[in-house]
């Protein structure tokens, strides 16, 4: 068994076996003629289920034919230029090989003394990134597993930092589009119920403002306490960007924490044509960035940043075996006194690798070419009498559903909706995302990849129309 350890001795039995898995790997991204296979739940599982994991096959070899039946096959591909559902970015090649490259070393960034260079390259990273949002000297951050947990963390300094007498005294305010993980962090941070106050969306689906002033003004006259104001800069949904000037200017007014979610709209940091969409994120006191989302990266690769580093205490704790005290009069760069994990992958090694290769612009090039797709993609709907599409994007995302001239019923127009976007996940030839706007069901682009055409969206429209008529043709000969 020792023959299967990765050390000095087995390093070509290492080379060997990955470059067989690269092989197979790349030979499925060359011949993927869909994203998706359309299998099913039912035939998948019994064969996932049948597979007795106390009786190993012994060598890699067999274990990928294994994989292809079970994996690799029926995987979802983001790379295919048809898939358009959710934020799922295809990835750079050299974010791929850092990726083999830290799961060999296994570094955990948690000390310097199980990272060394890897602490000053995350380090190096987060500084870069502070800059580019421009939060100045004092910033600070870590890397973190995704936005959820940044959004946790930022929310946890600001509660620190609120300084309430009482927890029931907090307020978070977050428009009505922000992300689900809002809520999320104010219960596992021990807020009751009401403490996440939802304000009213423009017709862009952007922040009320004025909602937010009322609110905050009610805050004041009622002895609560504003905890923060969390603005996003790209919601899930509609990929609006919420007004961040005027919200830092009511947050600097009220003397209120202002976090930005910039999990998704963090591409525009490196953008060479849109950056000043996000022109207010630099008043923030702290940011969430997904490089998973916009920058092209792997899974998982995301940060909180903070503009005082200071504030970062409030997640630090002292263990005498990792980080004691005596390490910080020493100078010794332990990133676990910033972050809520111990153990932590060297996922900031996949970024550091792309600038190094790509370079910023590089990146920035590619989310502008997303950005100018979804305008297109827009024109093409607004054109389109067989859709309604929601607003105009900020970023890369289109909200629409289809509306057939010839039914009125609300209901039977979300049913066929529904109908089409499942029938073509079963078919295999594109892949869509849903929401709801108003209580109805609409469907979502999220263009994420530079190598989708206008040509495929068109496609994939004339696809979902097809599946929505057939679904009404089937519905009127049932009714008759």
């Amino acid at each position: 068994m020792r023959s299967h350890l990765l050390n000095g001795l087995t390093a070509e039995h290492y080379r060997r076996s990955v470059t067989e898995g690269v092989e197979r790997v790349a030979a499925k991204l060359a011949t993927a003629d869909r994203p998706f296979t359309g299998v099913t739940v039912d035939a998948l599982a019994p064969v996932v289920d049948a597979i007795d994991l106390d009786r190993p096959l012994g060598d890699t070899a067999a274990v990928l034919d294994e994989l292809e039946d079970v994996y690799l096959r029926d995987a979802v591909y983001f790379h295919h230029p048809r898939y358009l559902a959710h934020l799922n970015c295809p990835v750079v090649i050299p974010a791929v090989l850092a990726e083999a490259v830290l799961c060999a070393v296994n570094s955990s960034l948690d000390t310097w003394d199980q990272s060394a260079g890897g602490t000053l390259i995350e380090r190096k990273l987060i500084d870069w990134t502070a800059a580019r949002i421009g939060l100045g000297p004092a910033a600070d951050g870590v890397f973190t597993s995704g936005g959820t947990q940044s959004n946790l963390q930022a929310l946890l300094l600001a509660r620190e930092e609120a300084k309430a007498d009482s927890l029931a005294r907090l307020r978070i305010f977050t428009s009505e589009a922000g992300h689900f993980s809002v809520r999320k962090s104010a219960t596992l941070l021990g807020l009751g119920p009401d403490a996440v106050v939802a304000l009213p969306v423009d017709r862009d689906q952007r922040m009320q403002t004025v909602a937010l002033a009322r609110e905050l003004e009610r805050c004041a006259s009622e002895g609560l306490v504003p905890m923060a104001v969390v603005a996003t800069a790209g919601t899930t949904d509609f990929g609006s960007i919420d007004p961040l000037p005027e919200i830092a200017a009511l947050c600097a007014q009220y003397g209120v924490w202002m976090h930005v979610d910039a999990a998704y709209g963090c591409g525009l940091l490196a953008s060479l044509k849109h950056r000043d969409r996000i022109d207010g994120i630099e008043r923030a006191d702290s940011v969430t960035v997904d490089y998973h989302k916009s920058f092209f990266q792997p899974v998982s690769s995301s940060a909180v940043l903070v503009r005082d580093a200071a504030t970062l205490r409030h997640a630090t704790y002292h263990a005498e075996y990792l980080n004691p005290r005596r390490m910080v009069r020493e100078r010794i760069p332990n990133q676990v006194d910033k972050s809520l994990q111990t153990t932590r992958r060297f996922d900031a090694l996949k970024l550091w690798m792309t600038l190094r290769t790509m370079g910023a612009d590089g990146i920035g090039q590619l989310f502008d070419e997303v950005c100018d797709l979804a305008r297109e993609g827009w024109r093409l709907l607004a054109a389109d009498p067989r859709y309604d599409v929601v607003v105009e994007p900020s970023l890369s995302t289109l909200v629409f559903r289809y509306v057939p001239a010839d039914v009125t019923d609300p209901a039977e127009i979300d049913r066929a909706n529904l109908y089409a976007r499942k029938a073509l996940f079963a078919s295999g030839d594109a892949v869509v995302a849903g929401t709801k706007v108003a209580g109805r069901h609409y469907l979502k682009f999220t263009l994420l990849n530079p190598e989708t055409r206008t040509a495929d969206i068109a496609a994939v429209l004339d696809l979902i129309a097809g599946h929505a008529e057939q679904y009404l043709g089937e519905s009127l000969d049932r009714a008759s």
